[in-house]
């Protein structure tokens, strides 16, 4: 268990703490079609974190919107990744609440260095000596040319759980930022080991717009609810998300069979669950 997991008592100042993922993004819909048609980068002319929300997104987040907005009790505070997706999700949420999001660059997503843009099939096919490496460390460890392991993301999500402690006592946060941003406040708040966490994200697929949420219970934040789109599921707007590893699997089934048993699939479950969220 790692030290200020079993729930972070020094994060329980808190009343509660709902993490959100932003709306489905254009970088999201440029990876589904680079996947469908075997293609080994991404057609994107942004960069990452100037990669906008698609139009359904935008809807996505207005649906989140006009619900927070006929709940109570109503968030206190408003933070977000500084990416435009994350950030747009966030101004239009907060705009109902007559909140301004507060930008904190420690929430933006995992940078993944030299294979930004590329899918799994492109890092096979232009870094296959990283692709390797990658395989032999595994997902939670290994750190991209240039970019970040999923314990560097989690060194900066410690590091703001202890800033929201200490600043947002007894008040409801909400976050809006990424996939492996939220991943690594499980791994925080919970003390989830590797295998653990690991699992989760190869089962259980982390919707677009969706809400994790923690209340305080005693004197730790409890998970209440997990990648939660009820609110959504009942609205005219569709709910999206990227394959769970397992699904990427089933769909690579028929492409690739020079690559090692399990390589393809998890990279490009790994990409499609980053570079774009």
């Amino acid at each position: 268990m790692a030290i200020g997991g079993s729930g972070a008592p020094w994060a329980a100042h808190m009343e509660e703490l709902v993490l959100v993922r932003h709306g489905e993004s254009l970088g999201n819909v440029a990876d589904a079609k680079a996947r469908d048609r075997g293609e080994a980068r991404l057609e994107l002319d942004t960069r990452d974190p100037d990669t906008p929300l698609s139009e359904r997104g935008e809807q996505q987040a207005l649906v989140l919107a006009r619900h927070v907005a006929g709940t109570s009790p109503r968030p206190d505070v408003v933070l977000s990744s500084p990416y435009a997706r994350a950030a747009m999700t966030a101004r239009i949420v907060a705009g109902a609440l007559d909140l301004e999001p507060l930008l904190d660059e420690r929430l933006r997503e995992r940078d993944l260095g030299i294979f930004d843009g590329l899918t799994g099939l492109g890092i096979r096919e232009h870094h296959p000596e990283e692709a390797e490496r990658r395989a032999r460390l595994g997902k939670f460890y290994y750190r991209p040319p240039g970019g970040e392991s999923w314990t560097d993301v989690a060194l900066r999500v410690r590091d703001v759980l202890r800033d929201l402690a200490q600043l947002y006592a007894d008040q409801r946060v909400w976050v809006f930022t990424h996939q492996a941003v939220i991943m690594s406040f499980r791994l925080a708040l919970e003390g989830l080991d590797e295998a653990t966490l690991l699992d989760v994200d190869r089962t259980q697929p982390l919707a677009n717009c969706s809400l994790t949420r923690y209340r305080r219970e005693g004197q730790v934040l409890e998970l209440a609810a997990f990648a939660d789109t009820a609110y959504l599921d009942t609205s005219e707007v569709e709910t999206t998300h990227e394959d769970t590893a397992a699904e990427a699997s089933d769909r690579s089934a028929t492409h690739d069979h020079e690559l090692r048993p399990g390589l393809h699939h998890e990279l490009h479950h790994e990409l499609h669950g980053e570079r774009t969220t």
